[in-house]
């Protein structure tokens, strides 16, 4: 089947896990307007579903994404570029504001709108073999400035968009925009075992941390102990605290 009979984006569900697939490999899953419907789509469906806990986003093929489809971009006018990279900074945010753990997982290189992507996640699993570099400037125009400044810096965010410098996956890690490096041969077991430590837990506690680390960062120190009292205050009211501290000790 050709990529055209495909759709764009592929979700799956299945023991609390959703997974969500780029799925151009033909097209290197350059982002195009389908995708930024399919992975508006794809976030709304885990969203709306009770049962998620955790999402993972990943891709079809060697490539992570490799950035704006820059084909569809030349049949565009300046209205309709508009409007597509509107769509993708709605994809993004969507992606952002999941109130659940979205792990990106990189096996290959990501640039532009995949560096956008995978800094949307909450974390991200790489092989040794990714890349990340963000063109965007180089060929003449704007994109991936404000997320991927906040998690490695503004200078190496800098010398990134003003040199077309890539990162590897070693040093993206040491930068912050990845949070594990995992060989191809044990990445499935790694992430079963992420999933399954965040399926289990209670899944007030990890939306109301998610939202307190979000919102803290935020903050200054004093509105951000503030965010946390306020999860304290609403996960004793609405969770069963002390059978999930129980439990966690051994007492059960």
């Amino acid at each position: 089947m050709t990529e055209a009979n495909e759709p764009s984006v592929l979700y799956a569900v299945g023991n609390g896990i959703a997974t969500i697939t780029l799925n151009r490999p033909e097209s290197r899953n350059a982002l195009n307007l389908a995708m930024c419907e399919g992975l508006l789509n794809a976030t709304r469906m885990a969203a709306a579903d009770p049962e998620v806990r955790v999402v993972l986003v990943r891709a079809a093929g060697a490539v992570f994404c490799a950035g704006a489809d820059l084909k569809e971009r030349k049949t565009m006018d300046e209205t309709q570029v508009l409007a597509r990279r509107m769509r993708g900074f709605f994809a993004y945010e969507a992606l952002e504001s999941l109130p659940i753990p979205v792990i990106a997982v990189i096996e290959g290189a990501a640039a532009g709108s995949g560096v956008e992507i995978a800094a949307a996640c909450d974390c991200a699993v790489a092989t040794p073999e990714a890349a990340f570099w963000t063109p965007e400037a180089q060929w003449g125009t704007v994109g991936a400035t404000q997320r991927l400044a906040r998690i490695v810096g503004k200078r190496l965010a800098k010398d990134m968009m003003f040199t077309g410098r890539r990162l590897t996956a070693e040093q993206a890690l040491l930068a912050g925009l990845v949070t594990r490096i995992v060989p191809r041969a044990s990445l499935e077991s790694e992430l079963a075992e992420m999933t399954a430590a965040i399926v289990k837990a209670p899944p007030l506690a990890m939306r109301l941390a998610k939202r307190c680390i979000d919102r803290g960062v935020e903050l200054g120190p004093r509105g951000a102990l503030a965010e946390e009292l306020l999860a304290i205050e609403e996960n004793l009211v609405r969770s069963d605290w002390r059978s999930g501290i129980g439990a966690f000790g051994g007492a059960k």
